[in-house]
């Protein structure tokens, strides 16, 4: 299992446009193959902070993913919203205690 942290900063002004941006395609990311969670965190000290976590099957499954038309489109609309450069990791789980 590879998990997909990813850190996302935006201007307080373009934040209802990312949310808007990311509910309308939150089930076909989730959906896509190999996407096992797809889960959006806030910041509590700074609001303007956001993290996306997803569990991808394997590092092909998130490739994939990355080269999909819905990445491309999803990314393209989110890019231009950020106000600091956003930072990713791959990992891999180990260890989760229900």
């Amino acid at each position: 299992m590879l998990v997909r942290i990813v850190k996302l900063s935006f201007d307080s002004s373009k934040i209802d446009e990312f949310l808007e941006n990311f509910n309308k395609n939150k089930h076909n990311i989730r959906n896509f193959e190999g996407c096992r969670l797809l889960e959006l965190y806030n910041d509590k000290k700074d609001s303007n902070i956001f993290f996306s976590y997803s569990y991808w099957e394997s590092e092909t499954h998130l490739e994939n993913y990355k080269s999909s038309e819905l990445f491309k489109t999803v990314w393209a609309k989110t890019k231009v919203l950020f106000n600091n450069k956003p930072e990713a990791w791959s990992v891999t789980k180990f260890e989760s205690l229900p």
